[in-house]
């Protein structure tokens, strides 16, 4: 029997559908902060059901449909809650225009907002989890959402996405934290969703202004390298995290420009991620 749950997640309302438990499941604690049942109409109709047939009893598999599209293949049916996430990343990325749309996290202070823009195995994730938890506010861990041609980015908050070693890392570090299930063995290796501090939920309406953006890789052997990037650098790197630059024309190139000209950009090579937070404290707030 499938269940239908309108879910709000500012900028945007989702309506999720499933037969499976285990998303059900994982929605309701992982998204205990956020409202359910809006009576707002949903911008996306989200499906994840079991596979039909004989599959479904001898090995059980999970499709994801963003309203009648398929867009990937199905996965095992414990990788169900994963699925959903990236399904919901996927259905943003490539609809909204209305926004300039970049692969970011996004972490304030104060409503000053710094961008980490990062590929993934570069610890982004990690990184934001840290920071959420030690006084950082959460916009989100996988997308910023920018104002075209302002330096404004509206929230759009959700889980963090770990994996593998830092799935342990972050268990240790924030014990009484809301973990979902694991999803293991999939493309990324073993994932898990952290649900960010209740301050992050509370607060996501509300936007901030972009004060500073930051590449961050770790590695294990460097405790701290700084580079200070040029616009051009900047940019370039910029565009490449951007999921609609080459789609919204003029007002992409105009508002990653802007950015470039108006705050330093940085390449940070770290294997301590409190040293991390003290630079950008002491640099960029």
């Amino acid at each position: 029997m499938k269940t239908a749950n309108r879910l709000l997640l500012p900028p945007f309302c989702f309506n999720i559908e499933t037969d499976l438990s285990l998303v059900l499941d994982n929605l309701k604690h992982i998204y205990q902060h956020a409202v359910f049942n809006t009576e707002q109409l949903p911008d996306y109709q989200l499906r994840v059901c079991h596979s039909s047939g004989i599959r479904r009893f001898l090995k059980p598999q999970a499709r994801f449909f963003s309203d009648q599209l398929e867009p990937f293949q199905p996965l095992q049916s414990q990788q169900a809650f994963a699925m959903l996430e990236w399904g919901m990343n996927w259905t943003v990325a490539c609809n909204e225009m209305q926004y300039v749309v970049i692969h970011s996290a996004v972490l304030a202070k104060n409503n000053k907002a710094i961008l980490f823009p990062a590929p993934p195995g570069s610890g982004k994730s990690t990184l934001t989890a840290y920071l959420a938890f030690n006084g950082w506010r959460l916009l989100s861990d996988e997308m910023a959402l920018i104002l075209p041609r302002t330096r404004t980015v509206q929230p759009f908050v959700r889980p963090i996405c770990l994996k593998n070693r830092s799935i342990t890392l972050a268990q240790s570090w924030f014990p009484n934290a809301v973990f979902s299930s694991v999803a293991k063995g999939t493309h990324k290796g073993d994932v898990i969703h952290l649900s960010p501090p209740v301050e992050s939920w509370q607060a996501a309406t509300i936007p901030a202004e972009i004060v500073g953006v930051v590449f961050p890789c770790y590695t294990d052997d460097t405790e701290l390298d700084i580079y200070k990037l040029n616009q051009t650098q900047g940019f370039m790197q910029l565009a490449t995290n951007a999921f609609n630059y080459g789609v919204i024309g003029t007002e992409g190139f105009d508002t990653l420009s802007a950015i470039m000209e108006q705050v330093p950009v940085f390449e940070v090579r770290y294997n301590d991620v409190s040293e991390v937070a003290k630079f950008l404290e002491q640099e960029l707030l």
